[in-house]
């Protein structure tokens, strides 16, 4: 009874591993970013683009639209609510508690369908307007709203 049990939970392992490669999402950085990354922190910048993945990523796998899709994105832009490590020790003078600003993401990308089937997705971008649309404490806390409402959008068809 054992070995059917430890059986049974791993085909439906398999399976939940099988629908979250249906989907393959890749986040390039775009080229005016890439010269920002110096200033916001490289590896933040990075951690960002890997984020963006994983955000549209869950939203495909939970949807379950686009099976056998690749999602090409290319982070165009980025903005912390918070200085970064890189800002903070390139300017002693910042307080990374105190120190607040608008934040947000701009995207672009394609999308290859199953078929093989390319269709473009458009310059699309969210930041909040101003201070006081900022919530939470995290330094990427509107990048993170922009790229689930991206994720959303993708998802409903709106950008498609």
């Amino acid at each position: 009874m054992r070995k059917i049990a430890f059986l049974a939970s791993l085909v439906a392992a398999a399976a939940v591993a099988g629908v979250a490669q249906a989907q393959t999402v890749n986040v390039e950085i775009g080229g005016e970013l890439r010269r920002e990354a110096l200033d916001l922190g490289p590896r933040d910048v990075r951690r960002q683009a890997d984020r963006l993945a994983e955000v549209v990523h869950a939203a495909l796998v939970r949807q379950g639209g686009f099976e056998g899709a690749t999602v090409n994105l290319v982070l165009l832009d980025v903005r912390p609510n918070r200085p970064t490590f890189q800002q903070l020790a390139d300017s002693p003078g910042l307080d990374g508690h105190r120190s607040v600003s608008t934040g947000g993401a701009e995207i672009t990308g394609e999308i290859v369908l199953a078929d093989g089937t390319v269709r473009p997705l458009p310059r699309w971008d969210w930041y909040s307007h101003s201070i006081s649309e900022v919530m939470g404490f995290g330094t990427w806390q509107d990048a993170e709203r922009a790229y689930s409402r991206y994720a959303t959008a993708l998802i409903s068809g709106r950008l498609l």
